[in-house]
C-alpha cells in the first residue's frame, strides 16, 4: 500500500476576490456557512470539506455561492473548530510555483522549515481520528434537516480524503445516513489502494498532474483501481471518473492563480465537473 503526505505545496495559492453571498448559523454543533439557491430548495445539498484553511476561506465560500446558483443548497462545517491554518500562509510562506522557483536555497530552508513546524502539530491535532467521527456526525445532522433529499460531498486537499471516506460503502446512503456521491480535488494523506477500495457510491477525482503529492505512479493506480470499479471486478459496479488536469499543481481547483488563463479555465473546468457529477447523481 502506497499514501500520499502533506507538503509546502498545501499552503501554497491565491485568495479570490468577492464577496460571499451566504450566511452562517449553527448545524450539527459546528458553525456553518449556508448557500442555498434562490428558491431555498434543500432536495439536492452538496456539503464542503474544507483544506487546512478552513471555511472562512473566500475561495471555498465564493465557490459554495457557486454551486447554490446552480441549484444546490450547499454547507461549509467549520471542522475544524476554530482552529485552522490562517489564509496569510498561502503567500507570505509558500508562494505561487513561479515566485517560488525563484527563491533562494536560504529561503527556501526557511519556508520548509516554517511549513513543517506549522503542519506537524496541526495533522496530529486534526487526525482521522478526530475528524472522520466529526465528519460523519455533520452528514447526519444534515440529513435530518427538512426538505434534504440527497446529499453529496466535495472535499479539497486534506479535505479530500474526507470526501473519499465518505464515499465508502459502509457510510453510504444506507438506512438515511452518508452520501450518495462524492467529489474529492487534489486529495493528501490518501492510502492507496486502502482508501479506495472501499468506495461503494459514485466518486469523481480532479487531480493535476503536477501534483507533488500525486505522482504519475500514484494517479496511474487510482485511475486502475476506479476502473475496476466501474467494471464490477471488486463485487457490486460503482461508477467514477478521474480527470487529470494539465499543468496544475496541489490545490489548483480551488487555490489557482485567477489572473493565469490557463489556472482560471482549469478552476472553471474543476467547478463545471463537480457540478456535472452531482446534478447527475443527486437528481
Amino acid at each position: 500500500m502506497s499514501s500520499t503526505g502533506m507538503s509546502a505545496c498545501c499552503l501554497s495559492g491565491k485568495i479570490q476576490d468577492g464577496k460571499p453571498k451566504g450566511r452562517e448559523q449553527e448545524i450539527g454543533g459546528l458553525p456553518t456557512y449556508v448557500a442555498e439557491p434562490e428558491n431555498g430548495d434543500k432536495t439536492k445539498t452538496v456539503i464542503f470539506l474544507v483544506d487546512i484553511f478552513g471555511w472562512r476561506l473566500p475561495n471555498v465560500r465564493l465557490l459554495a455561492d457557486t454551486y447554490a446558483a446552480q441549484g444546490f443548497t450547499a454547507y461549509i462545517p467549520d471542522v475544524h473548530e476554530g482552529d485552522s491554518i490562517d489564509a496569510s500562509f498561502l503567500q507570505t510562506v509558500e508562494p505561487q510555483l513561479p515566485q517560488r522557483e525563484q527563491l533562494s536555497l536560504a529561503a527556501k530552508a526557511t519556508s520548509t522549515a516554517t511549513v513543517a513546524a506549522t503542519l506537524g502539530p496541526w495533522l496530529l491535532k486534526h487526525r482521522e481520528a478526530v475528524a472522520r467521527p466529526l465528519i460523519e456526525g455533520f452528514i447526519n445532522s444534515v440529513r435530518y434537516i427538512p426538505g434534504t433529499n440527497k446529499v453529496g460531498v466535495i472535499g479539497f486537499c486534506w479535505g479530500g480524503r474526507y470526501a473519499i471516506l465518505a464515499a465508502h460503502k459502509e457510510f453510504s446512503a444506507f438506512e438515511g445516513k452518508g452520501v450518495e456521491a462524492a467529489y474529492a480535488c487534489h486529495p493528501s494523506l490518501v492510502a492507496i489502494p486502502g482508501d479506495f477500495e472501499p468506495v461503494g457510491v459514485p466518486l469523481a477525482l480532479a487531480l493535476g498532474d503536477k501534483d507533488s503529492l500525486l505522482g504519475e505512479k500514484e494517479v496511474g493506480q487510482i485511475e486502475e483501481l476506479m476502473a475496476k470499479k466501474r467494471a464490477g471486478e471488486q463485487g457490486e459496479k460503482v461508477e467514477g471518473e478521474v480527470r487529470v488536469y494539465k499543468d496544475q499543481v496541489h490545490g489548483f481547483a480551488l487555490r489557482g492563480d485567477w489572473s493565469s488563463e490557463r489556472d482560471r479555465k482549469s478552476m472553471d473546468e474543476a467547478t463545471e465537473q463537480g457540478i456535472s457529477w452531482f446534478k447527475k447523481y443527486l437528481a
